[in-house]
């Protein structure tokens, strides 16, 4: 059973195994997340879609619109700034720093620093993983670790 595993393993990751990001490529996909220390509304989950364009091999922007599903409707709004790290083939590790706006009370600018990571599981596909710290311009606020969880399809 053990060596079914590791041959099936290795056989994703071969075919998984393609250039990391190529400039000029875009991606699309959807997102969830977690907004934690959000204050009285405790954590608040986000449904949202996200889009990637590669600059080079190394840099890449990624606009997102989440909506945020607490009492009211609400909405997050981004762009990140990320530059790659590639460990392996299959992997890409990223620090990002952006800006958001968003009103999960009222209506607030930020600035999001925040790192993530990518798995290629096949040549178009990506899972992503990755969490960002918020901080807000508006003085009532507290400043928001949102956790995200993803895929997105390369083209």
């Amino acid at each position: 059973m053990k060596k079914i595993l590791l041959t099936a393993m290795a056989a994703l990751f071969a075919v998984g195994a393609v250039s990391a990001q190529d400039k000029g490529k875009w991606a699309l996909g959807p997102q969830i997340g977690v907004y934690t220390n959000t204050g009285a509304d405790g954590a608040i989950f986000g449904v949202g879609a996200l889009a990637r364009y590669s600059f080079t091999d190394r840099w890449r922007i990624q606009p997102a619109v989440t909506f945020l599903c607490k009492k009211y409707c609400s909405v997050d709004i981004s762009a990140d700034m990320q530059y790659l790290f590639h460990p392996a083939r299959f992997w890409t590790l990223y620090p990002q720093v952006g800006l958001s706006a968003n009103d999960i009370g009222d209506w607030s600018c930020g600035i999001n620093l925040g790192a993530g990571t990518d798995f290629n599981i096949t040549r178009n596909w990506d899972i992503s993983a990755g969490f960002k710290w918020m901080v807000q311009t508006h003085k009532y606020w507290k400043n928001p670790i949102i956790i995200s969880v993803g895929a997105t399809y390369k083209f």
